[in-house]
């Protein structure tokens, strides 16, 4: 077999896989279908403060908490959704309303707010999130830290419309 069959076999080959794959759309950007909404976390409420500011950040910061929301079902990233964060930090308590914050998503569903390093607290070193602004189900959330030396957390929301 020549050089030149194989490589016009090779071009033949992978022009028709392309063909395929292009038809079956998985060339279309992936959504997500069926995607379950998320759940309260058993002790996502604890010390949960109606009503916390939108703020730039929560004290003096150093420790970033990040995520992202989605809507259930099919996964399309919501904007302008608020996100309430709250923890035991090197500046104060869980119930201390100046531990309290929240902050919006933006138009890729992203959220991102500064805050004093988390520690641990009952032994733990965790967060508190919420998504408390109406449109959706409300979600508490409570990730906890692997270490109390990481320096941000990351928790992201599916949410089921109201």
């Amino acid at each position: 077999m020549s050089t030149d069959a194989l490589t016009r076999r090779t071009v033949l080959a992978a022009g028709v896989a392309a063909a395929m794959i292009g038809a079956s759309g998985l060339l279309v950007p992936a959504r997500a279908r069926g995607l379950a909404p998320t759940s309260s976390m058993r002790g996502g409420s604890n010390n949960y403060l109606p009503g916390a500011p939108i703020v730039e950040r929560i004290g003096g910061g150093g420790f970033w908490m990040s995520g992202t929301v989605r809507r259930a079902d099919d996964g399309v990233p919501i904007e302008g959704q608020r996100i309430q964060i709250w923890a035991h930090t090197t500046e104060g308590r869980e119930r201390d309303p100046h531990s309290h914050g929240a902050t919006l998503t933006d138009a890729t569903g992203t959220f991102r707010l500064e805050m004093p390093q988390i520690v641990p607290t009952f032994g733990q070193p965790h967060g508190h999130l919420a998504y408390d602004g109406g449109d959706f189900e409300t979600v508490f959330l409570r990730p906890v830290m692997r270490s109390a030396e990481e320096t941000s957390l990351r928790a992201d929301f599916v949410l089921r419309p109201v």
